[in-house]
């Protein structure tokens, strides 16, 4: 089976607050053994090499997430702006176009969906390969498991499962009410839009030029080498692919493959408590396992070495990092997106940013931020380093604690060990490489008068940051 895996990795980090922010959407969080994108390039990589689309923004968590688990990707573009679906499928097919392959047949994935069931999966995929092959656009429809009213649907002639051929579409459906929504699934005909997609980039390129021409006007004149990229995509409109090309299409144009794969878009942390309590999971995701006294059905997720207790309440969910607590009673989660717009009025920054970051090289979080001083703990991976940088503002001292660093400052090596330290002078050129097979954490003070992460100049970088 021929197929370009596309991965689509965007979102607003809303819906799983307070683990998944706005700089760290749930595709990246630690929700269960690995990250849901890790997942969702891993369950593709028979098929060949991913290619990814995602945001400028989420660079430096796409890198370490490649980096850290080894995986097999053809390339990552980076757009410079989110505009939608429409925009980012636009661009793939056209760089597909740049690169001589219009003809052959995309599959195009969300990037934060759980897939549990992976034959039942590889068989739907088949036959919409099979169907795109003979020009269709393919959906795959899930087996809905209940009234869900997050979700859009798809109405399809053939009320049985078969994953193995596709069936005529009748008609798309937007999220719909409660009311509609037992309506659709008692029908039978209604699957829920995955937005999983597969089509031949030709095909789908005079869909573009037919329905959305103004969209393809502009991405059509991207340079071979994507240079222009930026002044291209701030032209572009921000649409869903539904709105711009699926939802015209007519029966003789589109299909879908209604299918069971065990699939979940742990939209919420209601859906997260699904998912963990219908399969197995790994210890090291974040469901705990609280004391219960005269109370039930109460879940907690968090990474804090805490025990988490309850008495006399029933069916709570608790999400506790280091910076916030959520509780919310079961059923009640979709509101947590509502949550979080209020939040962005009273203190914006918490719906944003965690205390730590990652980066390509591994990951700090900050102890504490004072006025007259900052500390972190960084974790460097194996065989990483960052860059070669100074800092006007600041200076640093530096405690190994774990592995061995090789830190060149001012041009001289120094091998520090266990218990060692060094002190970084304000402006002094420094970096420190991970030379071993272990990961390396170090404690970082620093002191001075500025502790921004604006304050460096980089030297060398070997992820090409200025």
């Amino acid at each position: 089976m021929k197929l370009i895996p596309v991965i689509m990795s965007g979102g607003s980090g809303t819906r799983l607050w307070p683990l998944s922010r706005v700089n760290y959407p749930k595709q990246f969080a630690e929700l269960l053994e690995k990250p849901l994108q890790t997942l969702a390039i891993e369950r593709l990589q028979k098929f060949g090499k991913s290619l990814i689309i995602t945001t400028e923004k989420l660079k430096n968590l796409t890198e370490k997430d490649i980096i850290q688990n080894k995986l097999q990707v053809e390339k990552v573009i980076y757009e410079p702006e989110g505009k939608n679906t429409a925009a980012a499928i636009g661009l793939v097919c056209k760089y597909l176009s740049l690169t001589g392959r219009s003809n052959e047949v995309v599959g195009v994935f969300p990037s934060d969906s759980l897939i549990s069931k992976k034959d039942e999966f590889e068989s739907a995929l088949k036959a919409a390969v099979s169907s795109a092959e003979q020009n269709f656009v393919v959906t795959l429809g899930i087996l809905p498991r209940g009234p869900e009213t997050g979700l859009g649907y798809v109405q399809v002639k053939e009320r049985a499962l078969n994953t193995e051929r596709a069936t005529e579409v009748l008609k798309f459906h937007e999220k719909p009410t409660e009311e509609k929504a037992k309506a659709f699934v008692a029908d039978g005909h209604y699957f829920w839009n995955a937005g999983i997609f597969v089509f031949k980039a030709g095909v789908m390129i005079e869909l573009f030029k037919k329905f959305e021409p103004e969209i393809w006007n502009q991405l059509d004149q991207l340079n071979q080498d994507l240079s222009n990229l930026p002044e291209v995509y701030s032209r572009l409109k921000n649409i869903s692919i539904d709105y711009a090309i699926v939802e015209k299409l007519g029966s003789e144009q589109l299909r879908c493959v209604p299918c069971d794969i065990g699939w979940s878009d742990v939209g919420s942390w209601d859906a997260l408590v699904e998912v963990t309590e219908s399969a197995p999971f790994e210890p090291q995701s974040l469901k705990k396992k609280p004391v219960q006294l005269s109370a039930k059905g109460n879940a907690v997720f968090s990474k804090q070495q805490k025990n988490y207790s309850f008495i006399g309440c029933d069916d709570l969910i608790v999400v506790d990092t280091a910076d916030a607590l959520l509780v919310c009673k079961k059923n009640e989660s979709q509101k947590v997106k509502d949550l979080v717009e209020a939040l962005k009025v009273t203190d914006d920054k918490i719906t944003k940013e965690h205390i730590f970051e990652n980066r390509p090289w591994g990951r700090f979080e900050v102890l504490r931020d004072e006025s007259y001083f900052k500390s972190k703990i960084i974790r460097v991976e194996p065989g990483q380093k960052l860059s070669y940088q100074s800092h006007e503002k600041r200076a640093e001292h530096w405690v190994i604690v774990r592995g061995e660093a090789v830190v060149t400052l001012n041009d001289k090596e120094h091998v520090l060990k266990q218990g060692e330290n060094i002190f970084i002078p304000t402006k002094a050129k420094h970096r420190v490489h991970n030379r071993g097979s272990s990961v390396l954490e170090f404690i970082e003070v620093q002191v001075g008068s500025y502790f921004g992460e604006d304050d460096i100049t980089r030297y060398q970088d070997d992820y090409g940051r200025k």
